[in-house]
């Protein structure tokens, strides 16, 4: 066996979205490898995604494994709100052979990594200053909006789970209320999510087209908008990314005042990190310090954006761990785990923008 490998086999992780799901094994604490991504929609079943990665490695047991997925996670069933699948966890984790089948939400499972992250892995937009023990957000956007918090607990690290991207849409200006009236002709109830993310930025652009009677091609992808605003060849591609980094920076700051984040805000998602240099210049940042009365207290807080690949695959592993230290005899002196105290969830709720 290779030092530092795990006694009882490589475990298997999962970093599942509406888009892709990507798979993994780690062999040790801190050893990930055999990274693999695969298209969610080239799988009628979760299983089949699972068997198919298991499938193009070399013969061994997986006994335990840990997926991180786009989804609320509340019990046994798991239906997908950006993609198909539905499964029952116990019913997949036996016909899968496997001993454990955790099941987390993917930005729980990607704050709980955070921690981690070091300076090669993040680049900072603007100027703040985390406070080591601070609260800590977590938003992203990718195929929906991700939402969570991470807060310190008695030496240790608990994440919080959340569905903040289904929050009403938070208009900021004229244009956006714009944006917002022409996204009510089609939908009851517009979420940030519904906005503020992949499939958004092409809603988003035809919103704007409307809002200015200009016919366009509505034939192009999300892709395809951000690489003519990135190369500067179509105007409206162009104001339509910059309006999506201003709405995601008022996301960003009512989630940055509600949960108090002085440890910092972090950003995740599939799509800022592929917009490079452009972003740091973006309106992401004027917006998110444009709070009102708290704008001298959002200024204070470093906004970052995760460049590390996989990284909800950390978090979602010592996830796993963990479950299974505690499933393990008890010590001589068990670590006791308080509940969570109240008292250090303080909020600035009432300055998120309405």
């Amino acid at each position: 066996m290779v030092p530092d490998s795990y006694a009882d086999g490589p475990r298997l992780l999962a970093d599942i979205g509406g888009t892709n799901a990507r798979f993994a094994l780690e062999q040790g604490a801190g050893r990930v490898g055999d990274a693999h991504t695969l298209a969610c929609a080239d799988y009628e079943h979760f299983d089949d995604a699972v068997r198919a990665y298991l499938n193009r490695l070399p013969a061994r047991r997986v006994r335990h494994a840990v997926i991180a997925i786009a989804n609320p996670v509340d019990g046994d069933a798991v239906q997908m709100t950006n993609h198909h699948w539905a499964f029952s966890i116990s019913a997949s984790r036996a016909a899968l052979g496997l001993d454990t089948l955790l099941v987390v939400n993917d930005f729980a499972a990607l704050a709980m990594a955070l921690p981690a992250l070091g300076p090669a892995d993040l680049q900072q937009i603007g100027g703040g200053q985390a406070l080591a023990a601070g609260v800590i957000g977590l938003v992203g956007a990718g195929t929906g909006l991700g939402v969570a918090g991470l807060v310190p607990v008695d030496g240790r690290w608990v994440a919080l789970q959340s569905e903040g991207g289904h929050v009403a849409f938070s208009p900021f200006d004229e244009r956006e209320v714009a944006v917002l009236q022409h996204c009510w002709q089609r939908y009851e109830h517009v979420s940030a999510e519904r906005i503020v993310s992949g499939p958004g930025i092409v809603l988003i652009r035809e919103a704007l087209a409307a809002h200015r009677g200009l016919r366009v091609d509505a034939s192009l992808s999300t892709a395809d908008i951000v690489e003519r605003a990135l190369a500067g060849s179509d105007p409206l591609c162009r104001e339509t990314l910059d309006c999506f980094c201003g709405m995601l920076g008022t996301v960003a700051a009512n989630l940055a005042v509600t949960l108090c984040a002085r440890g910092g805000l972090y950003i995740g998602g599939g799509v800022v990190p592929r917009l490079g240099a452009y972003f740091a210049g973006s309106p992401f940042r004027a917006r998110f310090e444009s709070k009102g009365r708290f704008s001298a207290f959002a200024s204070q807080i470093p906004t970052l954006v995760i460049t590390a690949p996989y990284p909800a695959m950390l978090g979602a592993a010592a996830i796993l761990s963990e479950h299974l230290a505690d499933l393990a005899p008890p010590r001589a002196m068990p670590r006791a785990v308080a509940p969570l105290p109240l008292p250090i969830l303080e909020t600035e709720n009432d300055h998120a923008r309405f």
